[in-house]
């Protein structure tokens, strides 16, 4: 694995960077191995991680980038401990991930690609978006929904409305709030904006950032368009073949990659 040291421009970092200088890593994969066997008769042994190596400090955003099948989603799923790695060790806020995942109950929440996937069709908005909290035993979270439906764009009314009635970028804009809604110290964006347009990306990627800055999450964000990792990471891994072959501060990353396979994935850029 290749590492670089450098620095991005502006404020927000400046400031992230003292801030994760005084604590431990928000997530940390250290040396997590996740091996998989295929095979009917005759067991093959297939490494979806290899050695994996990454954290995530207090307010900021790991983007992981890689072709299909490189071990991001499965990187994802070790880190919100829906996956046990066969060696090596997962921490979240200093401590080993805690076997049972109910523990981790709002505290570790995740976007994925499509909203449908978290959006039950038969489920008004509000109620999507208040289940993580009726989980916590939150009774009446009407209050709380309403002013997350806010934060992230939309008007309180959407609270009584059906998924089949909100547009693709709306749909996400819930789902975001749904992820939000217990105020999550860590949150994985699996591909969180590829399905949408070009218009519509740049609206829910302005609103990651923007939320990430009044609520002070950390963030792994996982995706193939390397323009969107850009615009919200601070730093950027690089997996290939199940390892990280690279990890740099963004700005760096772009203008300066090292490994031979990133600049590959930047010129196809």
């Amino acid at each position: 694995m290749t590492n670089h040291d450098g620095t991005r421009d502006g404020a927000h970092l400046r400031a992230h960077s003292g801030a994760a200088g005084n604590s431990s890593p928000v997530l940390e994969l250290d040396e997590v191995t996740v091996t998989f066997s295929s095979g009917l008769f005759r067991r093959e042994h297939v490494h979806a991680m290899r050695g994996v190596s990454l954290r995530v400090e207090p307010g900021e955003t790991l983007g992981l980038v890689g072709e299909s099948g490189s071990g991001k989603t499965t990187a994802s799923m070790v880190a919100l401990g829906l996956r046990r790695p066969s060696s090596g060790a997962v921490r979240f806020e200093g401590a080993p991930l805690p076997r049972r995942r109910r523990e981790l109950a709002g505290r570790m929440q995740v976007v994925l690609q499509h909203p449908q996937w978290s959006l039950d069709p038969r489920m008004w908005i509000g109620h999507s978006v208040a289940e993580p909290l009726v989980a916590l035993g939150h009774s009446q979270p009407g209050d709380a929904v309403r002013a997350m439906l806010e934060e992230v764009g939309l008007e309180p009314s959407f609270a009584d409305r059906y998924p089949h009635e909100l547009s693709g970028g709306q749909r996400q804009r819930v789902a975001v709030a749904r992820a939000l809604i217990t105020r999550p110290r860590f949150i994985v964006f699996d591909e969180a904006v590829s399905a949408l347009d070009v218009s519509v990306q740049a609206q829910i990627l302005n609103l990651i950032t923007d939320l990430q800055a009044e609520f002070g999450f950390s963030a792994l964000f996982i995706s193939h368009d390397l323009g969107a990792v850009r615009y919200v990471a601070h730093r950027i891994a690089v997996m290939r073949h199940g390892e990280v072959v690279e990890t740099a501060d963004t700005e760096t990353f772009y203008t300066t990659p090292v490994h031979e396979y990133s600049r590959q994935l930047l010129e196809a850029l």
